[in-house]
Parts: structure tokens; sequence; C-alpha cells
């Protein structure tokens, strides 16, 4: 059933639950007929059966919103004032004092915003069924783009020059094509190649590489124009490669990579207005009267009854006991709880440490990236500190947008997430304006900026699991299987338990799992 609930959502989990006679039927009130969601539960619990969810992430938000669906009572205890955990979205009046101990209030014009947390969606992420399900609308979320440009250091002539993505490309997979066309031709691949497949190799090679009638990369039209063809015999002036030694060791292809992961190599989605729009959305479906914004937990214990939680609201000490709990705190933060976990399950915890990462919004009163360059969406890659600069696919040709200045992680992070505000808006504009020039320092309005470690109630972007170098997830780790386990009636859930961490994707389909196996626990009793 947990596997069901996981792969196929909790409907078809509960759906089995049915079929095999285990799940009572729906109780019988008349409503107008509605097709059944993918991730409807089938068979509602009879009685009361109540949970509380820490966390209004989100992991928390999805398993109260599939629990309401099987008539169960929750609770959601959110210490902000709004839902969407670390699904941030960023818009005039949004008002944070970071952990630093600097406040800052967003001031970009009505109508722009950006998301200081997660921002795209892959096409095969729940993540869009629960947009169709909740009536949030998508947009499309340019992940690429040729007119970008790559900055990296090297010790070549190319060191510090930007070079548009589309010429890096060309130059790189051309070389390349060359270097492999000349092995084959030579006879290096003869122990592994017939005839035959070397023929066929070549043929590939050419067409990739875009390669001479002779094998050889000698620029091509795929690199773009130093003046666009026109009319008549306005043929245009293609741009020159550049050396096969320069584009080798200078690392133009040190990124490409990127866009052939399984969760980026394809058009991705994002919604209106926001990512937060998702959150707002359950929100409205759960209710406003379960969830309890400003409650801060302190406390989290397996008791005889169930489970007892205190938290901090509005300045008073506060408890509520439920049949069951869901824990969706990162898991850095629940070890500070009072709480009577086992000593292994408090070292499990530990063992996933939080990754630093951050973002800088910069709103600009003047396009230039379209005006000038002609960039729409997309990113410029640079081995600086600023990581990356994240081009908006919002508001095309309107007289202003937020352009993100930097969003990275760990060493290059780090960098800026103790400065100031106005430190790490200065030390992004002039390693903004190395690559993209004086323009990237002019028609400023505001900035905005968030450093996820020093971020009260998160303290981390995501999680990387002590051992295990693989960045999806805990496999093969013990400490990320045992918390997969309950601890008395104490449930974890979160995007840390899932083979796609730092993704809401993980987080949903780890609380659709969790609220599988409450729910089986519920009926076996």
């Amino acid at each position: 059933m947990q596997g069901l609930g996981v792969t196929g959502g909790v409907g078809l989990a509960y759906g089995a639950l049915s079929t095999l006679g285990l799940a009572p039927a729906a109780a019988d009130v008349a409503r107008d007929f509605r097709a059944p969601a993918r991730g409807d539960l089938i068979g509602r619990v009879d009685g009361k059966h109540s949970v509380v969810i820490l966390g209004g992430g989100p992991a928390g938000l999805c398993a109260a919103y599939e629990l309401r669906k099987g008539g169960y009572d929750v609770t959601v205890l959110e210490a902000r004032q709004r839902p969407g955990g670390r699904v941030w979205s960023v818009r005039r009046g949004t008002s944070e004092t970071d952990l630093n101990g600097e406040t800052q209030t967003c001031e970009f014009s009505e109508g722009h915003y950006f998301n200081l947390g997660a921002t795209r969606i892959p096409q095969g992420h729940i993540t869009l069924d629960y947009c169709r399900e909740l009536g949030v609308e998508i947009q499309p979320f340019g992940n690429q783009n040729a007119n970008t440009l790559v900055h990296y250091r090297s010790d070549t002539p190319l060191s510090g020059q930007p070079v548009q993505y589309r010429a890096a490309k060309a130059d790189v997979y051309g070389y390349m094509s060359e270097l492999l066309h000349k092995a084959s031709a030579r006879g290096a691949l003869d122990d592994v190649l017939s005839a035959t497949d070397k023929e066929a190799l070549s043929s590939f090679l050419r067409d990739f590489g875009d390669l001479s009638s002779d094998g050889r990369y000698l620029g091509t039209s795929r690199r773009g124009y130093e003046s666009e063809p026109g009319a008549g015999t306005d043929f245009g002036a293609q741009r020159k490669p550049y050396g096969m030694s320069e584009v080798i060791r200078g690392g133009l292809g040190r990124n490409f990579s990127f866009e052939f992961d399984h969760d980026q190599a394809m058009m991705m989605m994002t919604p209106v207005g926001g990512m937060d729009r998702i959150y707002h959305a359950f929100q409205d479906k759960i209710g406003s009267d379960r969830i309890r914004y400003g409650a801060e937990v302190t406390a989290m214990r397996n008791v005889t009854d169930g489970v007892r939680v205190e938290f901090t609201q509005d300045g008073k000490q506060q408890s509520v006991t439920a049949d069951h709990c869901i824990c969706t705190l990162p898991p850095n933060l629940v070890g500070r709880l009072a709480n009577n976990l086992p000593a292994d399950v408090l070292l499990a915890l530990q063992a996933a440490v939080p990754v630093s990462a951050g973002k800088l919004g910069i709103e600009y009163s003047r396009r230039w990236w379209e005006l000038e360059d002609r960039i729409y969406g997309g990113a410029t890659n640079t081995d600086a500190d600023i990581a990356q600069i994240m081009f908006p696919y919002d508001h095309f040709h309107s007289d202003r947008g937020v352009v993100v200045g930097y969003y990275n992680n760990g060493r290059q992070q780090r960098a800026f997430e103790s400065l100031t505000h106005r430190q790490r808006l200065a030390k992004a504009v002039a390693e903004g304006s190395a690559i993209h020039g004086e323009k990237y320092g002019r028609d400023i309005s505001s900035s905005f900026s968030g450093s996820w470690r020093r971020t009260k109630f998160s303290e981390g972007a995501w999680v990387g699991w002590r051992g295990v170098s693989d960045s999806h997830g805990g496999h093969g780790s013990s400490d990320y299987e045992k918390l997969l386990q309950p601890v008395g009636r104490i449930h974890f859930a979160g995007d840390h338990l899932s083979n796609a961490i730092a993704w809401q994707h993980g987080a949903f389909t780890s609380a659709r799992a969790v609220v599988t196996a409450v729910h089986a626990r519920v009926l076996a009793s």
C-alpha cells in the first residue's frame, strides 16, 4: 500500500484498500458530482481521528489537504505568518528580519516579484498535478537560452571574457566532434567499432558538430552573427570561432551538463504570479481555521493517548494533543524541540546536513536585457560568486522587471550570507557588470535578498545526507531509512525523505507516503 501511495498517489492506494474491503465506504452525502482527482482518498475513516502537522510548507500542507479528503481532523502549526515554508515569493510589502538582525521590506513595483525559494517545475513532477487540481494557473519557465552568456576564469585569452551560450556550444560541440572524427579516422577506435559503425559515427559527428566535408570544425552560423543577415545580398557576418585549445582549456562547456539532467532537460513551468500561489490555494482548500500561523513549536512528545505538541502563539504557551503527528520541520531544527525521541533518531536527524543557498532580486526600471541583448528568460552562468544571473520569464516588453542577480549555494553563497543587503547588492552588481557591462549597474530601482542559512525557521535551503554523494536522496543511508519509519505516533515527512531533495515534488511524494501509512494504520486499528 505504501508503494502504491508513492507511485500512484494516495488515491490509488486507498482504492486498493477499498477493493480489499479495508476502507470504509464514503458517507452518503448529497453533493454535486466531481470526477475523482488522482490524489483523492477513496474511503473515509469512521469516527474522529486527529492529526497535528508541524510545518505549513509543501509537505505539511499536502498532508493536511489529503487527510482532509479522508475525513481527518487536522491542525497545522506554522511558525511563519504565511503558507509555503521555503517556497517564498517576495513582492511589494514583504518584510523579513533575518538571523543577522537585518530587516528588509520589499519595494518592488506592483505586480512584480521573484521567487526566493522554488521557482521552476519539471513537467514530470506531481507539483503540476496539484496546480491542475487546485486551479493554479501556470506559465512557461525559460530554463535555457542561447542568447545568455558564460563567463569563466582560465589560463587562456578567454579568461573572464563573456561568451554567448550559442557560440560556446557551437565551438565546444564542434571541436569535440572534430577530435572524435579524427580519432576514428586514424583507427583509434577500431577495437570497438566496425567499419559500418565508424561510417555511422562519422555521419553523426559531421551533423552534430557542423563539420566540413573533411571533418574539420571551421565555425558555423550556429555561433551567431556580428551583424544579422538581411534582405537581398546582405548575408550578415558570422562570428569567427575561438581556437580549439582556447575552448578546451577555457572550460566553456563546464555547465552544459546541467540542462541534460533529468529534472532540467525540458521546457519547465511556474505558477503565474509566484510559486506561493500553490500554497495559498492549499490553504483555501484546507481552511484557514485549521492552520495556525505564528505558532512556534517548542515540544513534541509521544504520550499515552497520542502525541502532545507544545507551541508559542501570540506570546502564550499552548498545546495540542492529537492521535498522530506528522513532523515536516527541517530535520536540523527538530532536535532543538523538547522531545522524547530515542537517541538513534536524534542522531539520524543530525545526519541531514543543511545546505547554504540564497538569491538576490534586482528590479530594473529598464529591461536592458531585452532591448540590448535580446534575452528573454534563461540564465547567464559564471564561476564568480554570483554563480548565475536569471532573467525574467514574465512581463515581457514592459517598462521594468526583476532580475535574479544571483542564485548560488555552498561556497559561493557563503561569500554573501554574512553580508548586509547593501553589501550583497554591491558585490553582485560588480560581478554582474564584469559580464554584462556597465548597463548592469544602471536603472536599479529596488532590490531584496535572502540567505536560507540566515532565515529563521529554516536555517538551510535543503539538506544533504552525511556520507551519501547522490544529491537526489538518501539512498544507502541508514539514517535516512530510520526516519522513514514512525517513532510511536510521530511520522517524519519532507523533501529530505524523498528521492527529489530540494524539489516540491519530493515533499509531495513524502507527504503522500506518510498519509498512506497513517491511514492504513488507522484502518488496521
